[in-house]
């Protein structure tokens, strides 16, 4: 049994989730979390509202709560050549971890996105379905992780994710794009997600090991 489950990539209603902050942190924490980061869809009109309200929050909260709250965003659906401005720009207002909306298969993404995001160094590529070869390379060379992801739509394109993280020795991380309680990870399941992508136990045990060096490296608010 896992100690505490690490998510990186978590919505509340500050996009289109169905829960707050504390509302979610409670479902993490009953479901034995340890770090949970709220990445709420952004673009240039409400990042700066997103981080500010995500910031207050972790802030005021933070010194009562059991699970470690990561202030994040997830920059979704913007051109591509506007991504590199709002990942500084997430940072330098606080965002201890910036997600990017890949491209996906279930989503039209505009093309160019996943490269875009890696060149400007988010953190974690999520659910990127369509990825490139190219692009895994360049990911891996960068250090810029790529999402297994538990959400059911996404998910479908895990096991192309997961092999060419593989064939070209890119780093990998398991995350839920919770947007309900029911999306949340439970141990047996995070399992039974990073299986289905194809990996091994071993393969598992690195992506977590990932998810906490990266947990680790993130600006927590206090």
């Amino acid at each position: 049994m896992d100690k505490g489950i690490i998510d990186l990539h978590t919505h509340t209603f500050f996009s289109d989730g169905l829960l707050s902050p504390a509302e979610l942190v409670r479902q993490a924490e009953n479901r034995g979390y340890s770090v949970v980061a709220i990445t709420d869809h952004v673009d240039a009109s409400n990042i700066e509202h997103v981080l500010s309200c995500l910031k207050k929050f972790c802030k005021q909260t933070q010194p009562f709560l059991s699970v470690k709250v990561i202030p994040g965003v997830e920059i979704t659906h913007v051109p591509p050549d506007q991504i590199k401005s709002l990942v500084s720009f997430a940072r330098s207002h606080g965002a201890g971890i910036v997600v990017l909306h890949g491209e996906t298969i279930c989503e039209p993404v505009t093309p160019g996105t996943n490269m875009a995001g890696i060149k400007a160094g988010i953190d974690i590529l999520a659910h990127p379905g369509l990825i490139k070869e190219e692009e895994v390379k360049l990911a891996a060379e960068k250090g810029v992780y790529l999402e297994i992801s538990g959400r059911h739509s996404h998910g479908l394109g895990n096991g192309r994710v997961f092999h060419l993280a593989h064939k070209f020795s890119a780093q990998c991380v398991i995350n839920t794009d919770s947007h309900a309680p029911k999306d949340l990870f439970t141990p047996w399941y995070r399992e039974k997600v990073a299986f289905g992508a194809g990996m091994t136990p071993e393969d598992y045990e690195s992506a977590k090991k990932n998810m906490l060096s990266l947990a680790n490296k993130c600006k927590i608010i206090h």
